[in-house]
Order: structure tokens, then sequence, then C-alpha cells
């Protein structure tokens, strides 16, 4: 029987970046991923950009608090940099104006350098692109791809350099409470620790009901991207990634080609998703009516798992019920880009030290990340 302090169900980037900081504070942690290797849903399979202007309000607070930890990592963490530029571009269509604005006006309150644009500019920066359909936009600078790969692994690395245990294969069946915490059985071995922490992604919900946690109302949500080639005309290097601010289409180059995702997100249940035909067709649909670009075949597409709680915001906390089980999950397709202050957050509470100072001034507050939200789809 393995015994640790920390017990983390779920090896993708909510769990590794929360089992690093619990293990750069001391904590013994082991983490269990049902899979063969670490971030083979979510994490995977995500096409992350970082912006300090994406998502909901607590999500961008904890993007901006995540900024220092990706252009400042660890030494050692990655062989290449996390970040590497690419802007982004986001577009309102005619009547939705006033969202812009809102963008502008906030995203420079919390620093991000971000520029207004007529549909012209716009047009002049990407030449494709249907401005008739436009009113105007505005360009974030300093929106970044991320290397997830490296991210996730450098927290894995890291997080075994401080003797973390990581076991893969490790599908839990029975979780069981104990007079001192915790007895989890998975993948046929048996681990104990004081804390569990349920970092499942889209099986969060099931964890909870294994061990007798009431759920808290998670979906899975699927989200499509195909792989479109471009024509030998059309010279896409250097593009700033381009997202409709109404969530119906985003776009980026990618080694010559474009990835395209119609923002789908479709209610589900957790599972090895797959892309359908359906969504491939309107990923290509839209992409041809925001363009002036003609799709005669879409190259390779897949899916992922978004998961979100009822109110569209993530869970870090200790269940009301439970003061030893702590929630880290419901990041949507948030959680690459907020991973190290989710993490760093996650573990300071569980340590018992409450919210990190530097989260405290971007107003982070408990609250904000409750597991008692009166927007949780929470069951008795």
């Amino acid at each position: 029987m393995k015994t640790s302090d920390i017990l983390i169900i779920g090896g993708g980037i909510a769990g590794m970046s929360a089992a690093y900081f619990l293990a750069k504070r001391g904590k013994s942690v082991t983490v269990l991923e049902r899979e063969d290797q670490p971030g083979y849903h979510s994490t995977g399979r995500s096409a992350a950009l970082y912006s300090e202007t994406y998502g909901p309000k607590i999500i961008r607070k904890m993007s901006t608090a995540s900024r220092d930890f990706f252009l400042n990592p660890p030494e050692g963490f990655t062989e290449n940099p996390i970040l590497t530029p690419r802007g982004v571009i986001l577009t309102a269509a005619h009547g939705n104006e006033g969202a812009i604005d809102e963008l502008l006006t906030e995203g420079r309150a919390n620093g991000a350098n971000v520029v207004a644009l007529t549909a012209d500019d716009i047009k002049k920066l990407i030449p494709i692109l249907n401005t008739d359909l436009i009113a105007c936009g505005a360009l974030e600078t300093d929106a970044m791809d991320i290397d997830v790969h490296a991210l996730h692994w450098g927290f894995i690395r890291h997080f075994k350099k401080l003797g973390g245990d990581l076991v893969v294969n490790a599908g839990v069946s029975t979780i069981t409470k104990t007079a001192t915490g915790w007895q989890v059985t998975a993948g046929g071995e048996t681990y104990e620790a004081q804390i569990l922490v349920n970092a499942s992604g889209a099986w969060a919900d099931e964890i909870a009901k294994l061990a007798g946690v009431t759920p808290l109302g998670i979906t899975p949500k699927r989200r499509t991207a195909v792989m479109v080639d471009l024509p030998s005309d059309v010279n896409a290097h250097g593009w700033h990634m381009v997202s409709d601010l109404g969530e119906g289409l985003y776009f980026k180059e990618d080694a010559g080609r474009l990835l395209v995702s119609p923002s789908d997100a479709t209610p589900t249940v957790p599972h090895d998703v797959q892309p359908e035909e359906l969504d491939i067709a309107i990923t290509i649909d839209r992409l041809m009516t925001a363009t002036t670009l003609k799709v005669n075949r879409p190259g390779e597409a897949w899916a992922g798992l978004r998961s979100f709680f009822a109110d569209g915001d993530p869970v870090s906390a200790f269940d009301p019920d439970s003061d030893d089980f702590y929630w880290l999950a419901g990041q949507g397709g948030y959680g690459i880009q907020t991973a190290p202050a989710m993490g760093e957050y996650a573990a300071s509470l569980i340590c018992g030290d409450g919210i990190p100072d530097r989260m405290v001034k971007l107003g982070v507050t408990e609250g904000a990340l409750a597991a008692t939200r009166p927007g949780l789809a929470r069951t008795a």
C-alpha cells in the first residue's frame, strides 16, 4: 500500500500543476492517471493560446496571475520557451460593438496590451477575411501560443524531481473514507492519503460519487478542430489568431495551414471523444462564410473535451461537506493558460495558507472558486 500526504486523481494539466506546487511545499504527493499517458484527453488535444482577454472574469484574472510563470519558469523547467509570439484579433459583428469597448477597457485595466481595430485595419492584417460581416475588433498584441507539451511535462519532470509519484494505467475503481483520510483502489493497487484532490476533468462527478461526495454538476462538452490547406498564393506566416467574439469560429496558422474550430461546445458524456462529421462540415461552412477561402476537402480533424460547471467558472476548493476532499475541476477550455496560477492557488489552500498575495491584489477571492457558489448544480 502506497501512503502519501495527498492523493491526486487526474494527471492532466490541472492535476500536475497542483502536484508540482504541493511537492514544492514539501508534501508527499501521488498522482493517479487512468490512461497510459498523462494528458491524453483534454490537455493533449488543446490548441492553447495565452490571452488575458479570453474567458470569464475569474479566468482572465488567473491568466494574468500565470503570466510571470510562463515568461520566467523555474530553471531547467523546459528546453524551449513556453510562450511564442502570436497575437489575437477579436472581431465583433455589427450590433456587438459594445463588447469590443468593454474588452478594451477591462484588458487595459488588467495590464493587457490591446489595440482597437477598424474593419479596414483587420482586412490589412488578415486579407482573407470577409470584413463586410465585421463591425470592428481589437488586437491583443501580447497573446501567445502555449507549448502545451513543454508546460505539462515541465510540471511532471519537476514534480518527480521533488519526489512526487505519477502512476499511469491507474483507473480508479473504489474510494473509501477512512479514519485518517482516504483509501483508493486503482489499477489493482491500493493508495492512502490524508487529502484527496479530484482533478479528473470530465470524470470529476464520477469520482465524487465513488467517494460518497455530492456531485457539483460538471458537463463535458465536445470541441472540434480541423486542419485546412491554404491556396498556394496565400501566405499566412506571421498571422495573428482570429477569433469571433460571438464564439462561432476561430482559426490560426499552423505550419503553413490553418487550424480551424467552430468553437462548438456540445454536451456529451466523459469518454474518448472523436469529431463528428456534422461538426467538421459546420467548421468548413463557417470558415468559407467568414473568409474568401474555398475548401474542397478538409484535412485531419480531432475533438477534445472541455468540462464546465453550470455557471461556467472552475472550482478550486474543499467540498463543503468533506474538508479533506478537494475539487480542482471545471476549467473549461482555459485550463492550460491558467495552470500555473490554478496550481499554486490549489496548493496554497490545501496547505491552509490562503490565497497567494499576488492573486489577492488581482481581486481573486475564495468565493469565486468555491464549491458552494449559488450557480452550481449541486444536488443532494
